[in-house]
């Protein structure tokens, strides 16, 4: 999860120079928003260790879906790394079912 967190944070980081050049210009409040998301989201890379840290993860995709205000690919990056925490949150829960029934290969006999 620390991994998809600093991609998030790189992709985030990328868009200062498309919101620069295609956007209305790079305002000293859309840069400071960038920056500030992708130093959450690397910091959030320290936490991953305890267990509501996948709920955090998901927390967070709302603030980068916001950016939409900035620029709508800003808002579209975060929709799309919305929909990559809700799927790791699905098989974070499969797996969970299938370990309490007994079923993961080194669980067999």
């Amino acid at each position: 999860m620390a991994g998809i967190l600093i991609l998030e944070a790189i992709v985030v980081l990328l868009a200062l120079p498309v919101v620069g050049a295609v956007g209305g210009g790079l305002s000293q409040g859309a840069g400071a928003y960038l920056i500030g998301v992708a130093a959450l989201l690397i910091v959030m890379t320290g936490v991953q260790g305890r267990s509501w840290a996948i709920w955090a993860n998901v927390g967070v995709q709302p603030l980068l879906i916001a950016g939409w205000l900035i620029y709508p690919g800003v808002g579209f990056v975060g929709l799309l790394f919305t929909v990559v925490w809700l799927f790791i949150v699905y098989l974070r829960a499969e797996v969970l079912r299938r370990q309490k029934r007994g079923l993961l290969p080194g669980q067999q006999p």
